[in-house]
């Protein structure tokens, strides 16, 4: 399902949002004038698991297939080289992963996700929180997908777990609300309007059993446990947020005009 819109309208105007993929965007661009060495700055500022976890006195050493040109024609080497060191520190890597992308499929679904459920959850927690909400639930499905890949050399980017976050929290904030999405219907597509509720659920559920799965099957190159952890994040500050503002509300006094609302 590819959500093209929501049916509720933001008050104000989603300053952090726009940053955000302003940022991420900047970043991508750096990244595609990079050329060859982008595999250097992703090595470098995204997240590898093993490197968080291995004493700093510790020589770490990764083993990569390569093609390389034989007698008999191009064939596959595991060739040995020593990791990268963090661009500024291994644990800062845990938030400036979560600006970089792999290619443009992954960039643009990002940012588009973030456009359609970013404005309306900064509109309600307000520009500050919406910006730390969204920086610790980046971090939180970072440090989930460590710890489930403790052992990975791999770096691992992208915003997707801090996206998460964001529709977690739109899933405790707006539970009425609706979202029109392009659904694939065998070898056609149609546009749906799909409760926000029944398309989060089902986006929650689906990384859910890819991630379980991925468990048992070993690593496919999507970090699922960073969009789970991201969405659990990100409800559960909404919710906390949301407790808090409620008691603060309930311990206003009472008028002859509240029964009205």
């Amino acid at each position: 399902m590819i959500p093209l819109h929501d049916n509720i309208r933001a008050t104000t105007f989603p300053w952090v949002n726009c940053g955000l993929i302003a940022a991420c965007s900047l970043v991508w661009i750096m990244q595609l004038r990079a050329g060859r060495e982008v595999d250097t700055m992703i090595e470098r500022w995204g997240l590898v698991p093993v490197r968080l976890v291995t004493p700093s006195d510790v020589q770490l050493i990764e083993e990569r297939p390569v093609w390389v040109q034989t007698p008999f024609g191009p064939q596959v080497a595991m060739v040995k080289r020593e990791l990268l060191a963090a661009g500024i520190s291994d644990w800062f890597t845990l938030l400036s992963c979560i600006f970089l992308h792999g290619g443009w499929l992954h960039f643009l679904g990002n940012m588009w996700f973030l456009h359609i459920f970013g404005d309306n959850v900064e509109d309600r927690l307000g520009h500050l929180t919406y910006l730390l909400m969204y920086i610790g639930a980046g971090v939180f499905a970072s440090v989930l997908h460590l710890v489930v890949n403790s052992d990975s050399a791999a770096p691992t980017i992208g915003a997707s777990g801090a996206i998460a976050g964001v529709m977690g929290a739109y899933l405790l904030l707006f539970p009425r609300s609706r979202v029109l999405s392009l659904v694939p219907l065998i070898v056609i597509f149609t546009m749906i309007e799909i409760p926000a509720p029944v398309f989060l659920v089902v986006w929650f559920v689906m990384q859910f059993w890819n991630g379980t799965a991925s468990i048992a099957d070993g690593a496919d190159g999507v970090a699922w446990w960073a969009h789970i952890g991201g969405f659990a994040a990100g409800f559960l500050i909404a919710l906390g947020l949301t407790s808090v503002t409620s008691r603060s509300t309930s311990n206003l006094p009472r008028n002859e005009y509240d029964d009205e609302f």
